[in-house]
């Protein structure tokens, strides 16, 4: 097992792997109609990597010293036969942990399988539960009861499931309390995300952030909370109990409060790009390396290298960068998974 780290001596330890960059939301900060409307041309199938070259791909991570892998999209569950992928993963000797995440409209129909293929742990994105605002936020594709009969399913086989809930200034701070309530009620860890400027389509402004202390005093109002410590190191959300009863949310503050110094994730795109952050501006093409016959020896000594030069840390240098070096064109998040 190699102890690979980067510049910053952060090790290599999750892995991130989207597996389609099509998705059925057009949610406004990631895929909006305006830009991805019928006319989008999506990656056809043989750019996208096969599951025998995703299998190989987590051999070769692992032996780095990856433990835990996280399937995202776009939407992953509209690739076909996901669950035969999960059970490839599951069989490699040092994964330690298989999560999915999701925009839970499948997520009933595909749980059992999941399950049994060897899937550990679930994320639902899920922005309201008032149908209205949620049909509006999603771009009309999807309703609140489908997503909630998903994660009840998930949670029924057995998965481990949280949700993740992207909090935007006058379009759904409003819901805090309310879902707080429903899933500490539920039983199921509700995690809220300061909205990011991820990719180049959500117009992003921070004028549009509720931070992180925002967040707390509007929910302690009503449940009390306290601060927990991590469940492991570099864990990104930071934990809080409700004082008075069981359950506890987490706050993902990439914004306000970055976790930078301790991420130990690469990323790879639907295309089999190799991403070192959520907002980098190119990546390493390890599809060709992959197609052209290249050796896992090869492969390696690429990763390493793209690694051991990894000095990433924009969410601590957002603040630093002048409006001008923030608008170069980032990968947009639908090709890499959150």
């Amino acid at each position: 097992m190699s102890n690979l780290q980067d510049q910053l001596h952060r090790p290599l330890r999750d892995l991130r792997i989207s597996v389609t960059d099509r998705c059925n939301f057009r949610c406004q900060y990631c895929m909006p109609e305006e830009l991805f409307g019928p006319d989008f041309a999506f990656l056809p199938s043989e750019k996208i990597l096969s599951f025998e070259e995703i299998e190989r791909l987590v051999k070769i991570f692992v032996s780095l010293g990856v433990k835990k892998v996280r399937i995202t999209g776009g939407e992953p569950l509209l690739r076909r036969d996901l669950p035969n992928l999960i059970e490839r993963i599951h069989r490699i000797d040092g994964v330690e942990d298989i999560a999915l995440t999701t925009n839970g409209t499948l997520l009933k129909k595909y749980a059992n399988d999941l399950a049994k293929a060897g899937l550990s742990r679930v994320s639902v994105s899920l922005d309201s539960l008032n149908e209205e605002r949620f049909f509006e936020m999603n771009g009309h594709r999807g309703k609140v009861k489908t997503v909630l009969e998903g994660i009840e399913k998930a949670a029924e086989a057995g998965l481990h499931v949280k949700i993740n809930m992207v909090v935007q200034k006058g379009v759904n701070e409003q819901d805090l309390v309310s879902m707080a309530k429903y899933f500490k009620d539920k039983k199921h860890i509700l995690r809220f995300i300061e909205y990011m400027d991820v990719g180049n389509s959500n117009g992003w402004k921070m004028d549009d952030v509720v931070s992180k202390k925002e967040m707390i005093e509007q929910i302690h109002q009503v449940f009390p909370l306290k601060q927990v410590e991590p469940n492991y190191q570099g864990e990104v959300a930071k934990r809080f109990q409700y004082q008075n009863e069981q359950g506890e949310i987490g706050i993902i503050s990439s914004v306000t409060e970055s976790f930078c110094s301790s991420c130990s994730r690469a990323r790879i795109s639907a295309e089999g790009k190799l991403y070192t952050c959520l907002f980098a501006t190119d990546g390493t093409d390890l599809r060709e390396l992959l197609r052209t016959g290249e050796d896992d020896a090869s492969i390696i000594k690429c990763i390493s290298d793209v690694w051991e030069n990894r000095t990433d840390r924009y969410s601590d240098e957002r603040n630093e960068q002048t409006m001008e070096k923030r608008k170069k064109t980032k990968i947009e998040m639908s090709h890499i998974g959150g």
